[in-house]
């Protein structure tokens, strides 16, 4: 089995995606586990010392005033695990929880905690037996950082939460019987720890829970752009459209590096398109409409905001955010406030935004499909309209979920409530920018995959013409799922098909195999 070395600082999205797709078996780098003793033995003889600091000789929030006698200061970190651990509603997917894990085990690799080495290694040991705590969606307010969320991940280390053993963490947590982790700890050998001072508040303070939804979404949302490209050149093609505005020359003028790669996409999608070249000499249309001419400034400024979001993102991934933080070298701590959301809820809000605007423009080309009046193809894309109503609700299915994504897509950062009798009087939310830009994804992934049916069925009535280079293959793609329209069908079915192989990146890689895409 291949092995994912965490030290605290090298951890990247590419690694994430391996670490969810292939299963490896997670270690720590030596300079980690040399880091992580350093730390923890300058909280030992700090305790010695009767030293008084935060969250370790003394209570959280409000409470920050009161003292703590040394025979209750491992009480004190059971107690806040347990008083934490009230979040609410759906379970977060088992993948996002993994994922948590992994991200959690890097900040506190960073040896700047104060946690046992035994403690991680258990957090180690559960994610390489997919042992994946049960945790809710709802509760937490992004700061001080997503408390509620990781501390119910604490609570199965202690043996007192739920899990599930996870044989794929992609299926759906009712696949899995929900277990007491005491129970399954057992099982496996593994005994629940015993928190010693300040390691409650090293696994429940920090932002992993926003950090996971982000890195995912990351993933995903640069995949989605590029499939959001074949799409529109599959409409582009079906529409007929004039490939005009994609000339490069254009694009320098305005050298966005997102518009330039998507005009590049969009010609070589469409390279040696027999539809193309068969109205180059008698078009009469000057230029298209905007939702195929602008198809570069519109996806590419999408692109450009995904880039930033994941610069943010891959900072996020590898920094130390609970309170107080340890330095060694200097036998030093600070009380600070690297637990707070906002560097991940702003991002994460203008991902919404980005995404959201993907599926916006994508629904206005299925529009123009559909209606016979704009595309010169049959109405509702049907041989036999009236009779047929053919992929007329395909629209309303991808208008209701852009109607969606643009409630989803108000900022949860700007509405901060204040917690902890105003101790914590401004928190990010980043934790509900986090849902809800995972939604507008989901949302996002179904839209330009009912472009890509609708699209696939407008090429049926250019026939015997052929797509492009890019656009053949997109077509090849789609129909390896749906057959041709020629009747009306169970429509959910063949949305259903096709969106699956959008979320999988199936027709993504069918294109990357004849041209690759930026």
């Amino acid at each position: 089995m291949e092995k994912l070395t965490i030290d605290g600082n090298s951890l990247t999205l590419e690694k994430i995606d391996f670490f969810l797709r292939e299963n490896p078996e997670v270690v720590l780098s030596k300079s980690a586990i040399s880091k992580i003793k350093k730390a923890r033995k300058l909280i030992d003889d700090w305790l010695k010392d009767d030293k008084v600091i935060y969250g370790v000789t003394t209570g959280f929030g409000e409470f920050a005033n009161v003292r703590i006698s040394k025979e209750h200061l491992e009480q004190l970190q059971e107690n806040l695990i347990r008083s934490h651990s009230a979040g609410v509603g759906e379970p977060l997917p088992l993948f996002i929880v993994k994922l948590m894990m992994l991200l959690r085990v890097n900040a506190l690799a960073k040896g700047h905690s104060g946690v046992r080495l035994e403690t991680l290694q258990l957090l180690i040991e559960m994610i390489n037996r997919n042992i994946i705590p049960v945790i809710p969606s709802q509760g937490s307010v992004g700061s001080s950082g997503d408390l509620a969320p990781l501390s119910h991940l604490a609570l199965a280390l202690i043996g007192e939460g739920k899990v599930v053993e996870a044989e794929d963490v992609f299926q759906d947590i009712g696949k899995y019987k929900i277990k007491s982790a005491r129970t399954v700890l057992k099982k496996y050998g593994l005994k629940p720890v015993k928190l010693k001072a300040k390691e409650g508040l090293s696994l429940n303070n920090g932002t992993q829970m926003m950090t996971a939804f982000g890195a995912y979404i990351c993933m995903k949302a640069k995949e989605l752009a590029k499939t959001a490209d074949i799409a529109a050149a599959l409409s582009h093609e079906a529409l007929r459209g004039t490939d005009k505005a994609y000339d490069l020359r254009l694009h320098n003028l305005r050298p966005y590096r997102g518009q330039l790669a998507t005009a590049e996409n969009m010609l070589n999608l469409l390279r040696n398109s027999e539809i193309r070249l068969s109205h180059l000499t008698d078009d009469d249309r000057v230029q298209d409409s905007y939702s195929i001419r602008c198809i570069p400034q519109i996806h590419g400024a999408s692109k450009n905001a995904i880039d930033y979001v994941c610069s943010q993102i891959e900072i996020e991934i590898n920094s130390a955010t609970d309170n107080p933080l340890i330095f060694p070298k200097e036998g030093d701590h600070i009380e600070g406030g690297n637990f707070h959301g906002q560097p991940v809820a702003l991002p994460l809000d203008f991902m919404k935004i980005a995404l959201a605007e993907l599926a916006n423009v994508s629904e206005r080309r299925i529009e123009r499909l559909t209606n016979g009046s704009l595309s010169k193809l049959p109405r509702f894309l049907t041989p036999e309209g009236g009779l047929n109503s053919g992929l007329m609700i395909a629209q309303y299915t991808a208008a209701s979920l852009v109607s969606e994504n643009k409630t989803l897509a108000h900022p949860a950062s700007v509405d901060s409530i204040p917690t902890s009798a105003n101790q914590e009087d401004h928190n990010s939310m980043g934790s509900i920018a986090a849902r809800h830009c995972f939604q507008i994804l989901k949302n996002t992934q179904k839209v330009i995959a009912i472009e890509l049916l609708t699209s696939a069925q407008g090429i049926e009535f250019l026939k015997p013409l052929k797509c492009g280079e890019g656009t053949s293959a997109a077509y090849k793609a789609v129909r390896k799922y749906v057959k041709p329209i020629k009747k009306d069908v169970i429509l959910y079915k063949e949305i259903e098909k096709i969106i699956n192989a959008v979320e999988k990146g199936e027709i993504l890689n069918a294109v990357e195999k004849k041209i690759k895409l930026k």
